[in-house]
Protein backbone atom coordinates (compact mmCIF):
# COMPACT_ATOMS: atom_id res chain seq x y z
CA UNK A 1 0.00 0.00 0.00
CA UNK A 2 1.25 3.48 -0.85
CA UNK A 3 2.13 5.59 2.15
CA UNK A 4 0.68 9.08 2.30
CA UNK A 5 2.69 12.23 2.96
CA UNK A 6 1.85 12.84 6.60
CA UNK A 7 3.25 12.02 10.05
CA UNK A 8 1.31 10.06 12.68
CA UNK A 9 2.24 11.55 16.07
CA UNK A 10 1.59 8.29 17.92
CA UNK A 11 3.31 4.96 18.41
CA UNK A 12 -0.05 3.21 18.92
CA UNK A 13 -0.30 0.07 16.78
CA UNK A 14 -4.12 0.36 16.98
CA UNK A 15 -4.05 3.82 15.37
CA UNK A 16 -1.67 2.65 12.66
CA UNK A 17 -3.87 -0.37 11.90
CA UNK A 18 -7.02 1.78 11.77
CA UNK A 19 -5.34 4.13 9.27
CA UNK A 20 -4.35 1.07 7.23
CA UNK A 21 -8.03 0.01 7.14
CA UNK A 22 -8.94 3.18 5.25
CA UNK A 23 -5.84 3.26 3.03
CA UNK A 24 -4.20 6.23 4.74
CA UNK A 25 -0.87 4.92 6.02
CA UNK A 26 1.49 7.65 7.26
CA UNK A 27 4.91 8.13 5.74
CA UNK A 28 6.37 8.44 9.23
CA UNK A 29 5.38 7.51 12.79
CA UNK A 30 6.83 9.71 15.53
CA UNK A 31 5.64 9.38 19.11
CA UNK A 32 4.94 12.70 20.81
CA UNK A 33 6.45 12.75 24.28
CA UNK A 34 4.46 15.29 26.28
CA UNK A 35 3.32 15.82 29.87
CA UNK A 36 -0.14 14.24 30.06
CA UNK A 37 -1.08 15.62 33.49
CA UNK A 38 -4.60 16.96 33.92
CA UNK A 39 -5.01 20.61 34.85
CA UNK A 40 -7.06 21.53 37.90
CA UNK A 41 -10.81 21.79 37.06
CA UNK A 42 -10.18 20.71 33.44
CA UNK A 43 -13.15 18.89 31.92
CA UNK A 44 -12.53 15.55 30.19
CA UNK A 45 -13.37 17.01 26.76
CA UNK A 46 -11.02 19.98 27.31
CA UNK A 47 -8.30 17.59 28.48
CA UNK A 48 -8.52 15.22 25.51
CA UNK A 49 -8.61 18.12 23.04
CA UNK A 50 -5.57 19.71 24.69
CA UNK A 51 -3.66 16.41 24.60
CA UNK A 52 -4.34 15.88 20.87
CA UNK A 53 -3.34 19.46 20.09
CA UNK A 54 -0.17 19.34 22.22
CA UNK A 55 0.91 16.02 20.67
CA UNK A 56 0.42 17.43 17.17
CA UNK A 57 2.32 20.66 17.88
CA UNK A 58 5.14 18.81 19.66
CA UNK A 59 5.87 16.76 16.51
CA UNK A 60 5.20 19.75 14.22
CA UNK A 61 7.82 21.81 16.08
CA UNK A 62 10.56 19.54 14.74
CA UNK A 63 8.88 18.91 11.35
CA UNK A 64 7.75 22.29 9.97
CA UNK A 65 5.82 22.21 6.71
CA UNK A 66 4.65 18.63 7.28
CA UNK A 67 1.10 17.42 7.84
CA UNK A 68 0.78 16.00 11.34
CA UNK A 69 -1.98 13.73 12.69
CA UNK A 70 -2.35 13.31 16.46
CA UNK A 71 -5.05 11.78 18.62
CA UNK A 72 -5.85 11.25 22.26
CA UNK A 73 -8.47 8.89 23.66
CA UNK A 74 -9.80 8.62 27.22
CA UNK A 75 -12.46 6.62 29.04
CA UNK A 76 -14.69 8.80 31.21
CA UNK A 77 -17.02 7.80 34.04
CA UNK A 78 -19.07 10.83 35.07
CA UNK A 79 -16.45 13.59 35.07
CA UNK A 80 -13.60 11.25 35.99
CA UNK A 81 -10.96 10.32 33.41
CA UNK A 82 -9.67 6.78 33.74
CA UNK A 83 -5.94 6.82 33.09
CA UNK A 84 -3.83 3.79 32.20
CA UNK A 85 -3.71 1.32 35.06
CA UNK A 86 -0.19 0.62 36.31
CA UNK A 87 -0.92 -2.79 37.79
CA UNK A 88 -3.55 -5.52 38.21
CA UNK A 89 -4.99 -3.95 41.36
CA UNK A 90 -5.65 -0.62 39.64
CA UNK A 91 -7.20 -2.40 36.64
CA UNK A 92 -9.44 -4.43 38.96
CA UNK A 93 -10.73 -1.14 40.43
CA UNK A 94 -11.36 0.21 36.92
CA UNK A 95 -13.34 -2.88 35.92
CA UNK A 96 -15.45 -2.74 39.09
CA UNK A 97 -16.24 0.90 38.29
CA UNK A 98 -17.24 0.15 34.66
CA UNK A 99 -19.27 -2.97 35.47
CA UNK A 100 -22.99 -2.54 34.80
CA UNK A 101 -22.65 1.17 33.97
CA UNK A 102 -22.56 3.38 30.96
CA UNK A 103 -19.48 5.45 30.30
CA UNK A 104 -18.07 7.62 27.54
CA UNK A 105 -15.01 7.31 25.36
CA UNK A 106 -13.71 10.65 24.12
CA UNK A 107 -11.32 10.71 21.19
CA UNK A 108 -9.89 14.00 19.94
CA UNK A 109 -8.16 14.19 16.56
CA UNK A 110 -5.89 17.07 15.56
CA UNK A 111 -4.40 17.63 12.11
CA UNK A 112 -1.85 20.35 11.44
CA UNK A 113 -1.60 21.33 7.78
CA UNK A 114 1.54 22.37 5.88
CA UNK A 115 0.94 26.02 6.84
CA UNK A 116 0.94 25.14 10.55
CA UNK A 117 -2.81 25.58 11.06
CA UNK A 118 -4.56 23.09 13.32
CA UNK A 119 -8.02 21.58 12.86
CA UNK A 120 -9.50 19.51 15.67
CA UNK A 121 -12.55 17.25 16.04
CA UNK A 122 -13.94 15.42 19.06
CA UNK A 123 -15.71 12.07 18.88
CA UNK A 124 -17.85 11.04 21.85
CA UNK A 125 -19.05 7.45 22.14
CA UNK A 126 -21.33 6.07 24.82
CA UNK A 127 -20.71 2.49 25.93
CA UNK A 128 -23.14 0.34 27.90
CA UNK A 129 -21.38 -2.47 29.73
CA UNK A 130 -23.01 -5.53 31.27
CA UNK A 131 -22.72 -6.25 34.96
CA UNK A 132 -19.53 -8.26 35.22
CA UNK A 133 -19.18 -11.18 37.61
CA UNK A 134 -16.24 -11.30 39.98
CA UNK A 135 -14.80 -14.13 37.87
CA UNK A 136 -15.17 -12.15 34.60
CA UNK A 137 -13.35 -9.19 36.14
CA UNK A 138 -10.52 -11.34 37.51
CA UNK A 139 -10.12 -13.18 34.17
CA UNK A 140 -10.03 -9.92 32.22
CA UNK A 141 -7.45 -8.38 34.56
CA UNK A 142 -5.31 -11.55 34.52
CA UNK A 143 -5.33 -11.61 30.70
CA UNK A 144 -3.44 -8.27 30.63
CA UNK A 145 -4.88 -7.19 27.26
CA UNK A 146 -5.75 -3.87 28.96
CA UNK A 147 -2.08 -2.96 29.38
CA UNK A 148 -1.02 0.20 27.60
CA UNK A 149 -4.51 1.67 27.19
CA UNK A 150 -6.85 3.62 29.42
CA UNK A 151 -9.73 1.54 30.70
CA UNK A 152 -9.69 -1.48 28.39
CA UNK A 153 -9.20 -2.69 24.82
CA UNK A 154 -12.59 -3.11 23.20
CA UNK A 155 -11.11 -5.06 20.29
CA UNK A 156 -10.36 -8.02 22.53
CA UNK A 157 -12.42 -10.18 24.86
CA UNK A 158 -13.96 -7.02 26.41
CA UNK A 159 -16.17 -6.66 23.34
CA UNK A 160 -18.23 -9.62 24.62
CA UNK A 161 -19.20 -7.54 27.68
CA UNK A 162 -20.34 -4.44 25.78
CA UNK A 163 -24.10 -4.49 25.28
CA UNK A 164 -24.35 -1.28 23.24
CA UNK A 165 -22.13 1.27 21.50
CA UNK A 166 -23.61 4.62 20.57
CA UNK A 167 -21.04 6.40 18.45
CA UNK A 168 -17.74 5.47 16.83
CA UNK A 169 -16.31 1.98 17.33
CA UNK A 170 -12.98 3.10 15.81
CA UNK A 171 -12.99 6.05 18.23
CA UNK A 172 -13.17 3.59 21.12
CA UNK A 173 -10.26 1.61 19.64
CA UNK A 174 -8.29 4.87 19.54
CA UNK A 175 -8.85 6.81 16.30
CA UNK A 176 -12.29 7.88 15.04
CA UNK A 177 -11.96 7.21 11.33
CA UNK A 178 -14.77 9.47 10.09
CA UNK A 179 -13.28 12.56 11.73
CA UNK A 180 -9.72 11.51 10.86
CA UNK A 181 -10.40 10.98 7.16
CA UNK A 182 -12.22 14.31 6.86
CA UNK A 183 -9.43 16.21 8.62
CA UNK A 184 -6.71 14.57 6.52
CA UNK A 185 -8.69 15.17 3.32
CA UNK A 186 -9.05 18.83 4.34
CA UNK A 187 -5.25 19.05 4.73
CA UNK A 188 -4.74 17.63 1.22
CA UNK A 189 -4.23 13.93 2.02
CA UNK A 190 -6.51 11.84 -0.21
Amino acid sequence: MNKKNFILASSSPQRYNLLNQIGLLPEQVIAADIDESEKKHETPSAYVRRMAREKAFKVASSHPGEIILACDTVVVVGRRILHKARNDEEQYTVMKMLSGRSHRVLSAVCVINREGQAALRLSTTRILMKKLSENEIREYVAGHEWQGCCGYKIEGCMEAYVSKIIGSYSGVVGLPLYETKNLLNGAGIK
